[in-house]
C-alpha cells in the first residue's frame, strides 16, 4: 500500500471506482486488486455488497483479503471457481493507446496477473495522472524475483538494460505474499512492452514481471471534469 495519499486523487479514484462498480451484477465473481485504488474499489463494493448485492470475491493480496471480510465481502478461490467474471485493479501506469499497464507497487504482481489472466474482463481503475503516452515515464517496473540468488538476478536485470534496485521495507527486502522479493526496475520510455515482457520471463530467478500486456479490457478514468472510459 502507498504511504502517501492525495486527497485530490483519491476523490478521483473514487469516482472512477464506482463507475466501475456499476457493470457488477448478481451472481459474478470477482477478482479484488491489491494496492491503494484498488483499497478503494472493495470498500465502494463492501458498501454495494451492505444494500443486498450478491457476489463472492478473489483477492489477490492478504492485505486485500482482510480488508474485503472486515468489510463484509464473501471470498472464494480458485478451488472453487476456475474462471472469474471481472477483474477490479488499479495501475501504476497505463499506455494511452494500448492500454498495457505497469502494476505491481503495492506488491502482488504476481497474483494480480494470476488472476487478471484467469479474468473474462479486467476493468482497471485510475486517476488521471497514471496516463501515459509510454510506459515507463514515470513508474520503475516491478519484477518478482526469488529470494535465493537475488543478487545475481539483478545482475542478469542490469545487463537487459534496467537500473534494478531491490526493494526493501524497513532494513529488510521486501517479501511478496508468495516469499519472493521484488526488483524495481527502471528502463526509461518501453518501446515494445510485449517483447521486454518476454525478455524478463526468459531470466533465470525471475517469476513474473509488472508488465501487464493485452490483458486490460476497459480503463475508468477519474478526471478533474468527470469520468473517462478507454477501451481496447
Amino acid at each position: 500500500m502507498s504511504a502517501t495519499s492525495n486527497p485530490e486523487q483519491d476523490h478521483l479514484k473514487r469516482l472512477a471506482a464506482e463507475a466501475a462498480l456499476a457493470e457488477v451484477e448478481d451472481g459474478m465473481v470477482l477478482g479484488l486488486g491489491s494496492g491503494s485504488t484498488a483499497a478503494v474499489a472493495v470498500e465502494a463494493l463492501a458498501a454495494r455488497v451492505a444494500n443486498g448485492l450478491d457476489v463472492v470475491a478473489i483477492p489477490t493480496s492478504e492485505w486485500t483479503a482482510a480488508q474485503a471480510r472486515r468489510l463484509g465481502i464473501r471470498l472464494s478461490s480458485f478451488a472453487e471457481h476456475r474462471r472469474i467474471d471481472m477483474t477490479i485493479d488499479g495501475a501504476d501506469e497505463v499506455e494511452i493507446g494500448t492500454l498495457n499497464l505497469i502494476k505491481g507497487r503495492g506488491g502482488a504482481l504476481l497474483r494480480e496477473k494470476i488472476v487478471a489472466s484467469a479474468s473474462d474482463r479486467m476493468i482497471v481503475i485510475v486517476d488521471e495522472s497514471k496516463l501515459v503516452d509510454r510506459l515507463g515515464q514515470h513508474a520503475p517496473v516491478p519484477v518478482e524475483i526469488v529470494a535465493f540468488g537475488w543478487q545475481v538476478t539483478l545482475d542478469r536485470l542490469a545487463d537487459l538494460g534496467a537500473r534494478p534496485t531491490l526493494r526493501v521495507v524497513g532494513d529488510e527486502p521486501c517479501r511478496t505474499d508468495s516469499g519472493n522479493h521484488i526488483a524495481d526496475c527502471t528502463f526509461g520510455e518501453i518501446g515494445d512492452a510485449a517483447d521486454l515482457e518476454r525478455r524478463l520471463a526468459a531470466i533465470t530467478g525471475v517469476i513474473e514481471s509488472g508488465l501487464f500486456v493485452g490483458l486490460a479490457a476497459r480503463v475508468v478514468v477519474g478526471t478533474r471534469s468527470g469520468i473517462r472510459v478507454l477501451e481496447r
